[in-house]
């Protein structure tokens, strides 16, 4: 059994970047990413070794991210309001609205991708994680993880 400050360092940064991908907020991925390592303290008697570990972790991310999410739908306008307080706030408030509006088209191009492209889009985009983090993370191969991100890419390519 490996120390589980050992397991936090080694894998932190791989956990943060996957619930980034989910969230797109700095913030609350740093908040979900402690408490998949608090989650995973509680349970580590129950891992069976069956996959990697980080596999492990990130599938504990996901379930820890989709109950912040659904409190979070309750909310939505509290978050249009903050949204626009932080844009606000901007000393260069014209080009925080053009960056914001590429990424927002974007985001909405990626919504006419089957959810399992999107994920993989998101995991490399904003992930910055490799084909092989991708497959592991999504119970596939590295293969996988390039065919369909190459075929997401085109289907972008060719809507666009």
């Amino acid at each position: 059994m490996q120390d589980m400050d050992d397991l936090y360092k080694e894998y932190f940064q791989v956990v943060f970047k996957y619930i980034f991908c989910l969230t797109h907020e700095a913030d609350l991925s740093e908040e979900l990413a402690q408490e998949t390592f608090y989650q995973a303290l509680k349970t580590y008697d129950n891992f069976r070794g069956d996959c990697k570990i980080s596999t492990w972790l990130c599938q504990i991310a996901k379930h820890i991210w989709l109950k912040e999410f659904e409190k979070r739908k309750r909310y939505t306008s509290d978050t249009i309001d903050k949204n626009s307080d932080n844009l606000i706030a901007k000393e260069n408030v014209e080009y925080e609205v053009l960056a914001s509006e590429s990424k927002i088209e974007l985001y909405q191009r990626l919504q006419s991708l089957d959810e399992t492209t999107r994920e993989v889009m998101y995991l490399r985009f904003t992930g910055d994680l490799s084909f092989r983090e991708i497959g592991d993370i999504l119970k596939k191969n590295e293969t996988w993880a390039r065919v369909t991100f190459y075929r997401g890419k085109q289907k972008l390519m060719k809507e666009g």
